[in-house]
């Protein structure tokens, strides 16, 4: 029996059309998507109560796209196969077996996707924050299921698997600590050196440059080691997240200052050298102006 063309050419173009039609429909949704997402973005923005809240908004939004975009992709993708009348419980079938053959192989792409879901679940880590992890220091620049991307003081980027992210560590909640040593000579007086810290602090702390960044007075531990050559006095100064390192720099700065205008050494390592001694230590130590006078003298 001969089958009409037309009506061959009117089914042809009956299964195009409804293909076009779940291809505009996901194209639709997707840009529905997009756009709702920017406006629940929007509006949890206007309600956070902090620039940390913010980072997190923005995190859980471009991975929210991410997720919404695969899925939509993927519905589109079967029901336009099913329209060209390719049966796609075969292909689940076989995707269920390859998958599973495939997961022995790639459990590490799993790891990766689980882990990466924990890390945005538990809010360890969003856009912007400074972390360390897997001995990397950087800004997050990127974070995915997949990957986090940081991107270090130099400069380098480096894209870290969240499979192999054991321990987060990051600088960028709250608060933080700018713990700084100072060296002073073991012939200098520690309550003067005290003094000096606590003046410098104080000026820091009232400037307008650093006003909003310490949030408390300095903190002065005490004698943390006795060093070679040195005494360490450890103090610490509260700040603002991020802000702990630009605090530390200038307080130094301020603090070498002070320290030449009160004549308040701050040592470097010494060597004494022997040319040699008797069974009793009582040689004297060896000295360059010794050496220059022998010198002149032959």
């Amino acid at each position: 029996m001969n089958t009409n063309p037309f009506f061959e050419y009117f089914s042809v173009s009956k299964d195009l059309l409804h293909i076009v039609v779940i291809l505009t429909l996901a194209w639709f949704l997707m840009v529905l998507s997009r756009k709702l997402t920017r406006t629940f973005r929007d509006y949890m923005n206007t309600r956070a109560d902090s620039a940390e809240e913010i980072r997190r908004i923005e995190t859980l939004a471009r991975v929210f796209r991410y997720v919404s975009t695969a899925v939509i992709s993927l519905v589109a993708g079967m029901l336009a196969l099913s329209e060209l009348g390719i049966s796609i419980a075969p292909i689940l079938g076989a995707a269920g077996v390859v998958g599973l053959a495939v997961g022995f192989g790639a459990q590490s792409l799993i790891k990766d996707y689980f882990n990466g879901f924990f890390l945005l679940l538990e809010n360890q880590i969003r856009q912007g924050d400074v972390v360390e992890v897997c001995g990397k220091t950087g800004t997050v620049e990127d974070i995915t299921l997949r990957y986090v991307c940081l991107r270090d003081y130099e400069g380098s980027v480096h894209y870290i698997p969240n499979g192999l992210i054991t321990t987060v560590t990051n600088k960028s909640r709250g608060f933080a600590y700018a713990v700084i040593d100072v060296s002073v000579a073991y012939r200098e007086s520690v309550d003067e050196v005290y003094t000096v810290m606590r003046e410098v602090a104080t000026e820091l702390r009232a400037s307008a440059d650093f006003a909003e960044k310490i949030l408390e007075d300095i903190d002065i531990a005490g004698v943390q080691d006795w060093a070679d050559s040195a005494i360490i006095v450890r103090c610490r100064f509260k700040t603002i997240a991020l802000e702990q390192w630009g605090v530390r720099r200038e307080f130094l700065r301020q603090l070498k200052d002070a320290f030449d205008a009160r004549g308040i050494e701050i040592p470097y390592p010494h060597l004494t050298v022997y040319a040699g001694q008797d069974k009793h230590g009582l040689a004297p130590a060896f000295r360059l102006e010794d050496k220059q006078e022998n010198h002149l003298r032959s």
